[in-house]
C-alpha cells in the first residue's frame, strides 16, 4: 500500500495563515456578497433595498482538500463581516453535507458569532454561540449555518472529512427554519414565519 504521506506534497502537510485573511496558503478563495445571497435573509424588502445601495462583500472562505478517501480529512478557514440586513445580522449561505452522516467541527479564532444547527429529520433548532476560543460540533444530518453578532469579523476553522461534500441546494430550497435576530436583549433565534409580524 502506498505511503499517504508520501503521496503529500509539502504544501499539503504546513499550511501558513492569517487571522486578517480567509486565505489558506496559495488556496483559490471563494468571495460572497450580498447578491449571492438572495433569498437567505427573512426581510427581502430590507434585502433588495441593501442591495440597491450595494453589494458589500460578507463572506471569504478557503480551503485545504489534500487527500480524499477513508479517514481524510479538510478544512476551510472563514471570514464573516459584520453587519445586519434589517434586523438579521451577516450570516453564510449554510448548508448540508452531501453525505449526511459526516460531522464537523468548528473551531472559533476571532469575532463573535453562532450557528444555526438545524436537524434534517426533525427541524430541531439550536443557537449554539461560535467565538474566539471555542469549538462547535455539528452533528451529521445537521444543516449549518454561520452568522456574525458582533462588530468585528468573524474568522473561524472549519474541519470535516474528505467525503463530506456540500448540498447548498436543499438550504436554497427552502431555508433555515429560524433566523438570528438582533434585539435589545441580544442576539436571538427567531422562527422564520414570525421574524417581521409587527
Amino acid at each position: 500500500m502506498p505511503s499517504p504521506l508520501l503521496a503529500l506534497a509539502p504544501a499539503d502537510l504546513l499550511v501558513r495563515y492569517s487571522l486578517d485573511s480567509a486565505c489558506l496558503g496559495d488556496r483559490p478563495l471563494v468571495e460572497r456578497r450580498l447578491a449571492d445571497l438572495r433569498g437567505c435573509f427573512a426581510d427581502t424588502a430590507a434585502y433588495e433595498a441593501a442591495l440597491t445601495q450595494d453589494n458589500p462583500l460578507l463572506y471569504q472562505v478557503s480551503a485545504v482538500e489534500p487527500a480524499t478517501g477513508d479517514g481524510q480529512l479538510h478544512y476551510g478557514l472563514g471570514i464573516l463581516q459584520p453587519g445586519r440586513i434589517g434586523a438579521e445580522y451577516f450570516l453564510t449561505k449554510g448548508h448540508y453535507h452531501a453525505h449526511r452522516p459526516a460531522a464537523e467541527v468548528y473551531v472559533g479564532l476571532r469575532g463573535e458569532g453562532a450557528m444555526i444547527l438545524e436537524d434534517e429529520s426533525t427541524g430541531e433548532t439550536r443557537l449554539v454561540p461560535l467565538t474566539a476560543q471555542s469549538v462547535v460540533y455539528v452533528p451529521g444530518h445537521t444543516a449549518h449555518r454561520t452568522v456574525n453578532t458582533g462588530n468585528e469579523p468573524l474568522v473561524y476553522l472549519g474541519i470535516y472529512p474528505s467525503n463530506a461534500g456540500h448540498d447548498y441546494g436543499s438550504i436554497a430550497a427552502k431555508n433555515f427554519s429560524h433566523c438570528v435576530m438582533a434585539t435589545p436583549s441580544g442576539p436571538r433565534l427567531i422562527a422564520r414565519s414570525q421574524a417581521h409580524r409587527k
